[in-house]
Order: C-alpha cells, then structure tokens, then sequence
C-alpha cells in the first residue's frame, strides 16, 4: 500500500488540480468583467452599533454583510446564479454562495453556504465561521465543495483594492469585494469622506451580458445601503 502524501505534497496536489482548472476555466469561459464602488459608510456604521450590544463570539464581520448582499442580488438577478452546462444555462436549485477561503500553509477552497437568501444574518455568519474553521483542519463535506452556484472573493483583508476572479466552473460568476478605504465622495452636493470598497463581477458571457451583470452590481449596491434589512 502506498504511503499517505506528506502534507506539503497533499497542497501540491490541491494546487495542481485548481491550476489546471483555472486553465480550463479561463481558456474556455469568455470572461466579461464589471466593476464599481459602493458607499459602505452606513453598513460600517450599521456593523459598529450592532456590535456593540454583541459578545465578542457573535460579533459581525463586513465579509457576512458581503454572502448576505450577494445572496439578495441572486433572487433580483437569478440568471448569475447557476451553470453552463452542455444545455446551455441552468439556474441553481437554490443560493449557495462559495466562499473562498485561503487555508493554513497556503491554497484556497470556495466551499458552499447553502441557501444564504432564506437564512438570518446571524446564521450566516455562525455558518460562516464553521466553514472556515472546518476548511483549514480539512474537515469540508464533499457536498459544500460541489453544491455553489455562484462565488464570494473577499481580499480586502489583503490590502488588495479590487479583485477580478476567476470564474469556477461550471459557475457562471464570481463576485470579488476589495479593501475598504476611505475617499472623497459627493452626497447631497456635498464633498465627505467615505468608506468606498470596489466590487466586481466576473460573469460567462455565454450564459449573461454586460448588462445582467451590471443589474447584479446595482442590486448588491442597493442591499448594503439596508444593512439593516439583510
């Protein structure tokens, strides 16, 4: 019997397999990008005064306000949520939004949180925090790594101010959140300093167009100024 792969040859391996089907993914999908920047000042002021009524376990991270406002644009703009198949596009059973998470000794998975459009914002992010707990100590059911429909990037935390991913096949989309960071921005006629983060869609043109996607940039805009409402 073969011996069991060392775990730096386990993460080559892993690397591998995304390396080759990125390759794929970006050899064969056309690619459309869109991008814009969204006013995060009243979901950060939101998140602050929620916060503080919250042990520190309960806390809210931006990222779950992010899954919460993607899921909400999934039921608005239903035709980035779902696969190209061999049929052409076919919508998701459900919203299951993979959420790339980079692992201890490097690598990323994109597991699934299933059904984020019908769940509470404090079960996302209970759900969230056992997804990336359960992703670094390799305890990932094979469901949560086939089941997304569309995916969540967030590498602000990284400094990196926008991000333009690439699309997870057979995924139709990928949503990429950059850094939170403070800017000029006119309100009212008015010049104030705001939180600004750039969000991106890339999108499969064969399934969407520029349009669909800029609808689904609207949407996810829309929802994180109510942050109260996700």
């Amino acid at each position: 019997m073969a011996p069991e792969p060392a775990p730096r040859d386990q993460l080559a391996v892993m690397r591998a397999a995304i390396g080759a089907a990125m390759a794929r993914a970006k050899r064969e999908i056309p690619h459309l990008y869109v991008s814009t920047s969204i006013d995060l000042t009243r979901s950060l002021a939101w998140l602050t005064t929620e916060n503080q009524r919250r042990t520190v376990t309960e806390r809210l991270l931006p990222v779950v306000l992010f899954i919460k406002a993607a899921a909400r644009a999934c039921t608005e703009v239903p035709g980035l949520n779902g696969f190209w198949t061999d049929h052409g596009f076919a919508a998701g059973a459900g919203v299951h939004i993979g959420c790339a998470i980079a692992i201890r000794g490097g690598g990323l998975v994109a597991p699934a949180l299933h059904d984020v459009n019908v769940k509470t914002i404090d079960a996302v992010s209970h759900e969230f925090a056992d997804l990336v707990r359960r992703a670094r100590a390799g305890g990932l059911r094979s469901s949560e790594m086939s089941d997304a429909t569309i995916t969540v990037t967030n590498l602000g935390d990284l400094g990196v101010e926008s991000a333009y991913a690439i699309i997870y096949p057979p995924q139709v989309a990928i949503v990429g959140f950059g850094r939170i960071v403070e800017r000029p921005w006119v309100l009212d006629g008015r010049i104030e300093p705001r939180s600004v983060a750039t969000v991106s869609v890339s999108a499969d043109h064969r399934a969407t167009d520029g349009r669909e996607a800029g609808l689904f940039l609207t949407a996810i805009d829309r929802a994180l100024q109510a942050p109260e409402a996700l």
